[in-house]
């Protein structure tokens, strides 16, 4: 989820870029403006940052990580490329955790 979520992200971020900060737009049949990438980016990610945190709030009960954890994965939701970074440490200590709670 952390992959598909910041994939998103940056996707909006580079129509807003593209939208608010170079204003291109594309046009239709009429010539009314409207946005290259559609405004379904923003609807997309705000849905799939719901599964996220449903899937992140599992993942820390599940392994009993302090609240600190919890608020720094939920903002890696919405900082662009930080889901990145924080899915490959999480996934590391995880495996590191449950590794141990084999032995």
């Amino acid at each position: 989820m952390a992959w598909i979520t910041g994939s998103m992200l940056l996707l909006l971020c580079l129509e807003l870029i593209l939208k608010y900060g170079l204003h291109v737009n594309g046009y239709d049949a009429e010539g009314h403006a409207k946005p290259v990438i559609g405004n379904w980016v923003a609807f997309a990610h705000g849905w799939i940052y719901v599964v996220y945190l449903v899937t992140v709030v599992n993942l820390w009960s599940t392994m009993r990580w302090r609240l600190g954890r919890l608020v720094t994965l939920a903002a890696a939701g919405v900082v662009p490329v930080m889901s990145f970074i924080l899915e490959r440490k999480a996934h590391a200590q995880a495996l590191a955790r449950i590794e141990s709670a084999e032995r």
